[in-house]
């Protein structure tokens, strides 16, 4: 309870006098999951109201896919990114590895399965009539697609705290691809190993406690914007 209660103080402290590594670690830990989220919405919402209504081969495949994505280990797709980012790799002379924006791919390739199915099954309980009347009306495939996403838009709301969920709490693929860098590439995950491999718990404990203030006011946000009903 002793190293509870010191760490408890210490986020308090770190916060209450404006720690400027603290708030720089914090505002690099929302850029980059933020960012990584919005990536994940971009590709997975229409990938996923594209699978769900679909009869085309390979439906069921990519479904598969998307779930297994699911239980992906942040680790695996972390090494994955950082082989093809690594200066021999295929993708070594963009010179990416170890930037915040190696980062947000990582953590948007953790994060698109978990939208491509949570969308898809979102997708899967809307009336089959209203996609006929869409297409009946002549709406275009933009049309289409953003009506649908208008009718689902609450467990949407429910997706994107998910995809959030997903990536700001993950350190695996955060530690292997940003190298934990000091002041260019350290979230409040990595900090927080870091810490505790120091020896320094309360600082760790002071750090999960600001991830976890940080990821409740995202949460928050999205459930003060669910409408009433």
């Amino acid at each position: 309870m002793g190293v509870l209660l010191d760490g408890l103080l210490e986020a308090l402290r770190l916060l209450a006098t404006g720690d400027e590594d603290t708030w720089a670690i914090t505002a690099l830990t929302l850029r980059v999951s933020l960012s990584a989220t919005a990536v994940a919405l971009l590709v997975g919402l229409p990938a996923g109201a594209a699978v769900a209504p679909g009869r085309f081969p390979g439906r069921r495949v990519a479904l598969a896919a998307a779930n297994t994505g699911l239980g992906m280990p942040p680790v695996v797709v972390g090494l994955a990114v950082t082989v093809l980012l690594w200066r021999s790799g295929p993708l070594g002379a963009l010179g990416l590895l170890y930037t915040p924006t190696a980062m947000v791919v990582a953590q948007a390739l953790i994060a698109t399965p978990v939208v491509v199915a949570l969308t898809a099954a979102a997708v899967a309980q809307v009336d089959s009539e209203f996609l006929v009347q869409m297409r009946a009306a002549g709406a275009s495939p933009a049309r289409a697609l953003a009506a649908l996403l208008t009718e689902i838009r609450l467990p949407l709301l429910a997706t994107a705290a998910a995809a959030f969920g997903a990536v700001v709490s993950e350190v695996g693929a955060a530690q292997l691809v940003g190298g934990n860098l000091a002041g260019q590439t350290r979230v409040l995950t990595t900090a927080a190993v870091l810490a505790t491999g120091r020896g320094q718990f309360a600082l760790a404990i002071a750090f999960g406690l600001v991830l976890l203030t940080v990821a409740f006011t995202v949460n928050l946000a999205l459930a003060l914007a669910r409408p009433d009903r």
